[in-house]
């Protein structure tokens, strides 16, 4: 595959994201997909089509994507991405700048590593705690084990 073909299906990744369309979104994914954030830490195959399935499904209510800075590269790619959404149980607001790398092989994304500041988005949506302990690898184990707890849940 070519630069040119790496930027379009990360642009078709991202499109769908907007469209809140998880299938077209996995459908980019090989099988074995291997997906890295500071929330979910590594997930693999399954599990990370699912965690997208989970977030657009429980987001739907007000969550809005945007993507720019798309780039290709002789091996994937990378871009910008934001999400604007309302997060747990007290709907606080939350306004999330991502970037993204991508490994693409054969036309199937095999991995994905999302990079983002997590004691800016623990800050919005966790409030005073995750102002306090934000920076600190207690919360972000904490909030890892919550976000996988509820994904197995979402799974079983």
């Amino acid at each position: 595959m070519n630069n040119e073909q790496h930027q379009q299906i990360i642009e078709q990744f991202y499109t769908a994201f907007q469209q809140l369309d998880a299938e077209k979104m996995v459908a980019h994914y090989d099988n074995d997909v291997l997906f890295e954030d500071p929330a979910f830490g590594q997930l693999r195959g399954e599990q990370a089509k699912n965690m997208w399935r989970m977030l657009i499904e429980r987001g739907k209510d007000g969550l809005k994507v945007n993507f720019y800075n798309v780039q290709s590269t002789a091996t994937g790619g990378n871009a910008t991405w934001e999400a604007n959404y309302l997060f747990g149980k007290g709907r606080r607001p939350v306004h999330n700048v991502v970037r993204a790398e991508f490994v693409i092989r054969n036309g199937k994304i095999i991995e994905h590593t999302d990079q983002f500041n997590f004691w800016k988005w623990a800050t919005m949506a966790l409030g005073t705690p995750g102002r306090l302990l934000g920076f600190t690898p207690f919360l972000r184990n904490k909030v890892r084990k919550n976000t996988r707890a509820a994904l197995a849940k979402y799974m079983a």
